[in-house]
């Protein structure tokens, strides 16, 4: 029974390989990778002959069978386009159906486009999630942008160049307070890391060109969910209410927050508006 090696290749800069990963890519008979171009030109840099196939989202389901059968008298190296394979890539239903079978499955661990941005960005960090990529149309990606309001776990996200302006702009009109990093074209030669506002953020990435991992800090202690709707009516009269009959706005603070899952900050927007 041969084994499918999961293994890590550069995320841009080519010297970001293991020993241990160059060893496996030249011994297996088959190397899978989503993009075969990619792959290519690792394998030429460091002189691998290895078979190469392609296997994708597109063809897995064809390309499953025969990889197991395959696997029935040789081993398999399994990368992705760059990075970690098998992680927001078509890659996990591979390692499924290999284990499935019987087969072992053993992690050449390396490069991470999701550690190294974390690792540069500077956000104050005790645990993160990972959510891959963000959601392309504007209505699911506010929804998932009002549900980090109460979190206090970074998230970590990739975004296409080319929809990352708008992005940054909901975020900044829906978190305002939370700082961001935009981390581009990790190990290449033009990388740049960004740490800000989202606003700042969203001002400074009008276009950009490159892969996106996007950091977004999780909600300082005592940040709260957002108010649902019809708590929100409520709330709005009673901080008109509570103006009319002369409470100083930490009075009003004091006494909504005990009823109401508002943030200070939300009571301050309340109180300051007509």
């Amino acid at each position: 029974m041969g084994t499918i090696y999961v293994v890590a290749t550069p995320i841009g800069n080519l010297e970001d390989v293991t020993l241990r990963a160059l060893r496996i890519l030249t011994e297996v008979d088959l190397v899978l990778a989503e993009d075969t171009r990619t792959a290519r030109v690792l394998l030429r840099h460091y002189g691998i002959a290895s078979r190469l196939l392609s296997y994708t989202d597109h063809n897995k389901s064809q390309r499953i069978p025969d990889v197991l059968a395959v696997l029935e008298h040789s081993d398999v190296a399994l990368v992705s386009d760059a990075g970690t394979p098998a992680i927001s890539d078509p890659g996990v239903a591979l390692v499924a159906a290999a284990r499935a079978a019987g087969h072992g499955v053993v992690a050449v661990p390396g490069p991470s486009a999701v550690a190294a941005a974390l690792s540069v960005a500077g956000l104050r960090t005790r645990s993160y999630s990972f959510v891959g990529f963000l959601p392309r149309q504007e209505g699911p990606l506010r929804a998932l942008f009002a549900s980090l309001a109460g979190r206090r776990d970074t998230i970590i996200a990739f975004e296409s160049p080319r929809r990352l302006a708008k992005t940054l702009a909901a975020l900044a009109d829906m978190l305002p307070d939370r700082r961001v990093a935009v981390c581009r074209e990790l190990t290449k030669l033009h990388e740049e890391v960004f740490v800000g506002m989202a606003a700042e953020a969203r001002d400074r990435f009008a276009t950009v060109r490159g892969e996106i991992v996007l950091i977004i800090e999780g909600a300082p202690t005592g940040e709260r969910a957002p108010v649902p709707a019809e708590e929100d009516d409520a709330l709005r009269a009673e901080v008109r209410q509570m103006r009319e009959l002369g409470l100083t706005r930490s009075q009003a603070a004091a006494l909504l927050q005990t009823r109401y899952r508002a943030s200070r900050r939300r009571l301050y927007q309340l109180w300051l508006a007509p």
